[in-house]
């Protein structure tokens, strides 16, 4: 059933695609007109047997209303001859009523037109009675209607209760016809308007056919023959007698295809010319460029294909192209090729790596070449991309993201470690020493929220993003990066000292920014320091008015270590940007950020960065403070410049702790 019905709808929609555009704005601009008529037709239809209903309802009502109280005395007295023959006169006087009947309070029915009980009964006559709502007599007040449809027609039932001085005693029921007249009007208006529906589609139908015949054939002749000119066959003409518009567009038909057909045969010459201009262009593209035909011999290589597979002095006709391909490509390329001169496939894509005649990594597409009509394989377009400085860049930068990705497990592992050891030994550890372990959670887990937050909006802050300069106690920060480090600290057998000069004034900085280049340089300490060695932070007052910063009263911080130093070559490039010292001593891994961030950084606070080291003494890195005077908070945009790109640096290693 349901392929029937999916063959159906196939059909409709073949059928309903011959159709023009002019024709299928008529069907619809037809199908809403004859549906919104039919639709007022059968609303006033509709209209006018509500009416007819609701005056039968009315004149039903009224009518037994009068009945009732005409026969209320006969029933009260119980004559009933007089009853039926008064009942019998009113019946025949009248044609609108269909029946009357009488019922006792009971609702047992005890004479009727045209019922009546037998006048003798016996104990198997079957009494009737009416179906009357429940507690009727006691409510019985005013006639109740209602309405049933019957094979005749449809009839008004009227109960009317019959009252004589106040008393109960039983129930008339009246059925009414309907109007005739209204019912044959209404009957008329149905049978027109479905008539008219019929008749407009009937000339929908006959339009339809009318155009398919002399419009839609033509046109469909006209799109076949476009078609073919397309494919390029010119000597398509079209030849139907038709006259008017249709025909002068056929006439113009077949003039442009004989006037391209002379156009063909005129410009051969200058399609040749083109082409040779076509090979001159393909063999100036940096690209290597190939055309094969269907047997896979070569018919077209440019010189930059030529220098990629080192055929710059090689013959390559007679031969296929696979027995000259180098053998890594004719491995990676043998079934698509045969899989394209059979039209089987096109648009594939290969990456290979090449070992002669140097090592490079190129990328191959081949793409199968098609006649005009899209059918039969013509050849083989292969270009030849040489990616081997993409491939580098590429690597380098997965290498860079998996750096970053070490610096982003800094803070997870600080965060981890403190929460361990409070999870195994919080038992033996005092109130103030938990404490302690849940603050510095806290502010790695802070700090971690800051990393993040800055790495993914490294394309705005790298366009506005401020930072605010205000009052800085350094003792804060420094006592923070103690306090992160000293777990490292400790596993290492390295100790942490610092000396912070009493009532030393505020420095004039950025807090999370100092606590950055605290945390860069402690961390490179730790990492540089075998165990048993120290590590230092010392911040003292220095007034000096020769200050080669130009920096009249200033603070001077310095992180001190007794590792393993920095040779001389390595000191003017310690602070370039991905440079590493443990490139050279083989120690831990780093991203090579960590003191070019830290540069930038004190660059912005309006000083710089000094280093002192001997190997295998130790190293100390210092700068200087501004220190905070009361003024109006200054604030200072970290935009990246020509020279470095502070802002990128530091995001990439926020919080680094590792980096050298």
């Amino acid at each position: 059933m349901i392929t029937l019905l999916k063959q159906v709808r196939d059909v409709i929609v073949r059928w309903w695609r011959d159709f023009t555009l002019q024709t299928r704005l008529l069907a619809g601009a037809t199908l809403v007109v004859s549906i919104l008529m039919s639709g007022l037709t059968f609303w006033a239809v509709n209209s006018i047997q509500q009416d007819a209903r609701l005056n039968d309802t009315r004149f039903g009502r009224d009518l037994g209303l009068l009945l009732s109280a005409n026969v209320s005395p006969l029933v009260y007295e119980g004559d009933r001859e007089e009853l039926a023959r008064f009942s019998y006169s009113f019946y025949q006087s009248t044609s609108s009523v269909r029946y009357m009947l009488y019922a006792d309070e009971d609702g047992a029915i005890y004479f009727g037109i045209p019922y009546s009980d037998a006048s003798v009964q016996n104990s198997l006559t079957i009494r009737r009675r009416m179906q009357l709502p429940d507690n009727y007599a006691r409510n019985a007040n005013l006639p109740f209607v209602r309405q049933h449809l019957t094979p005749a027609g449809q009839v008004t039932d009227v109960f009317v209760p019959i009252k004589y001085d106040g008393n109960y005693l039983g129930v008339l029921a009246l059925g009414i016809n309907p109007n005739p007249t209204v019912v044959a009007s209404s009957n008329l208006t149905r049978d027109v308007a479905v008539a008219v529906f019929v008749s407009i589609w009937a000339m929908v139908i006959l339009g339809a056919v009318f155009n398919a015949l002399t419009i839609t054939q033509p046109i469909k002749e006209l799109l076949t023959g476009v078609k073919n000119i397309a494919a390029g066959n010119f000597q398509q003409r079209i030849n139907l007698p038709l006259g008017g518009e249709l025909g002068e567009l056929i006439y113009s038909f077949n003039d442009m295809a004989e006037r391209l057909e002379r156009y063909e045969e005129q410009n051969i010459e200058e399609l040749t010319a083109e082409k040779a201009k076509l090979e001159t262009l393909i063999s100036t593209i940096a690209d290597g460029a190939m055309l094969l035909d269907t047997e896979m011999h070569v018919v077209l290589v440019n010189p930059a294909a030529r220098r990629i597979f080192g055929w710059e002095s090689r013959e390559l006709s007679g031969n296929t192209v696979l027995q000259h391909f180098p053998n890594a490509v004719r491995v990676q390329l043998t079934r698509p090729l045969f899989m394209a001169t059979s039209g089987e496939s096109e648009g594939m894509e290969f990456r290979i790596i090449l070992t002669e005649p140097t090592r490079r990594t190129i990328r191959v597409m081949l793409n199968t070449v098609f006649d005009q009509s899209r059918e039969n394989a013509k050849g083989i377009a292969i270009t030849v991309q040489d990616v081997t400085r993409e491939v580098a860049l590429n690597e380098a930068k997965s290498q860079f993201i998996s750096n970053v990705s070490h610096e982003l497990r800094t803070p997870l592992f600080n965060i981890k470690s403190f929460i361990e050891t409070l999870h195994e030994y919080g038992d033996e550890l005092s109130q103030e020493e938990r404490q302690e372990f849940l603050e510095t959670t806290n502010h790695e887990t802070d700090r971690l929220t800051r990393l993040v937050n800055d790495v993914l909006d490294l394309s705005r802050l790298e366009s506005n993003r401020r930072y605010q300069f205000g009052e800085v106690e350094l003792q804060q920060p420094i006592e923070q990066t103690l306090r992160t480090y000293q777990l490292n600290a400790r596993d290492k057998k390295v100790t942490l000292h610092h000396d912070v000069e009493p009532h030393l004034p505020p420095a004039r900085g950025n807090y999370d920014l100092l606590l950055q280049v605290f945390g860069n340089l402690v961390g490179n300490s730790l990492k540089f320091t075998e165990a048993g060695g120290k590590v230092m932070i010392r911040a003292y007052r220095l007034p000096h008015p020769d200050h080669p910063d130009n920096l009249d009263e200033f603070i001077r911080v310095e992180i001190a270590d007794t590792g393993i130093g920095i040779a001389s070559e390595d000191q003017a490039a310690i602070f370039d940007r991905f440079f590493r010292v443990e490139n050279r001593v083989h120690t831990l891994e780093g991203t090579g950020l960590g003191l070019s961030i830290v540069k930038n950084i004190v660059e912005k606070h309006s000083s710089r960065v000094h280093l002192v080291s001997e190997v295998n003494v130790g190293t100390t890195f210092w700068f200087d403070l501004p220190v905070f005077q009361p003024e109006e908070p200054k604030v200072v945009s970290l935009m990246p410049d020509e020279s470095e790109s502070a802002t990128t640096a530091q995001l990439m290693s926020a919080g680094s702790n590792t980096d050298n």
